[in-house]
C-alpha cells in the first residue's frame, strides 16, 4: 500500500451561485482518479464533513459581502498554503457586483421587507482582503483549468493558464470574426481565453465571462462599439456585466 501523502484540498463558497463548485463535480471520472492523489477535507457540496483544518490547496468560490465571509476568508488564508480565487465572483465580483453601482440600502430594500437585521456591504473579490496565489477565471472556469491547478500543485510547478484573448481561440478554430465581419458587439478582444471560444463558434458574440485578458485595453474596443451604434448606457452595462470592478474595466464601467 502506498504511503504517499495526499494533497489536502478544500472548496469553499461565499456570495455566488455555486456554479463553479458544480464544475468540480463535472470532472466525474477525472475526479475519481484525482482522489488517489488528493483528499477533500472540506467540500460542503459533496460531503458532510465541515471541520476547519489546514489546507494545501483551497478553492474559494464567490465574493465577500458579509462580516462572516470577511472573517472566514482571513481564517482560510491563515490556514492555506495555496489560495485560489475560483471563478469570476471570487476575482472581480462578477454579475453580483452590478449591485455595487446602487446604494446598499436601495439594494436591500429590493429584496427584504425589513432591512434592519441585514449585515452586508458592497461586495468584492477575495483579493481585496487577503493575498491570493492563483486566479481561475470564468463563470464558471472550465474544468480543464481545475485539473491544471491541481496537477501543477502536485508537481510543485506554476500552472500554465491562458492569459491571451478569446480572439486567439477563434483564430485557432478558424471562426469568422463576430466583431469585424458580422458587426456584433463582441468582448473577445479584451476577454481572457479558456472557454474555447464557445459563443463565437456558434455565431454569438462573447459576453466577457472570463474577465479581462492580460494587459487588456478596453478603450479602442469601446470606441468600436460606439461606431457600431451602442448607446452610452449599454456600453457601460457591457463592461460592468462580469468584471466592472476590475482595474482593466473600471474607467469604462464608470468608476
Amino acid at each position: 500500500m502506498s504511503t504517499e501523502k495526499k494533497l489536502r484540498v478544500a472548496v469553499y463558497k461565499f456570495t455566488g451561485c455555486a456554479g463553479c463548485q458544480m464544475e468540480f463535480l463535472r470532472l466525474e471520472d477525472e475526479l475519481l482518479d484525482l482522489t488517489k492523489k488528493i483528499e477533500f477535507v472540506y467540500f460542503m457540496m459533496a460531503q458532510n464533513r465541515d471541520e476547519f483544518e489546514r489546507y494545501d490547496l483551497c478553492f474559494v468560490e464567490g465574493s465577500v459581502s458579509t462580516p462572516r465571509e470577511l472573517q472566514e476568508i482571513k481564517m482560510i488564508r491563515a490556514q492555506t498554503k495555496t489560495l485560489i480565487a475560483f471563478g469570476d465572483c471570487a476575482i472581480t465580483g462578477c454579475v453580483p457586483s452590478i449591485r455595487n453601482w446602487l446604494s446598499q440600502s436601495d439594494v436591500e430594500k429590493v429584496v427584504y421587507k425589513d432591512i434592519t437585521p441585514i449585515r452586508s456591504f458592497r461586495l468584492a473579490g477575495i483579493e481585496e482582503y487577503v493575498p491570493v496565489d492563483l486566479k481561475l477565471s470564468g463563470c464558471p472556469p472550465h474544468k480543464d483549468m481545475i485539473l491544471e491547478a491541481i496537477g501543477s500543485s502536485l508537481l510543485g510547478i506554476r500552472p500554465d493558464l491562458r492569459m491571451h484573448s478569446i480572439c486567439m481561440e477563434c483564430k485557432l478554430k478558424e471562426n469568422v470574426c463576430i466583431l469585424t465581419s458580422l458587426s456584433k458587439l463582441c468582448m473577445g478582444p479584451v476577454t481572457r481565453a479558456g472557454c474555447g471560444a464557445i459563443c463565437p463558434t456558434y455565431g454569438r458574440e462573447c459576453e466577457g465571462c472570463y474577465g479581462p485578458m492580460s494587459d487588456a485595453n478596453p478603450f479602442p474596443l469601446a470606441s468600436e462599439f460606439r461606431r457600431l451604434g451602442i448607446t452610452a448606457d449599454d456600453l457601460v452595462r457591457k463592461f460592468r456585466k462580469y468584471a466592472g470592478t476590475s482595474k482593466e474595466f473600471r474607467e469604462v464601467s464608470g468608476i
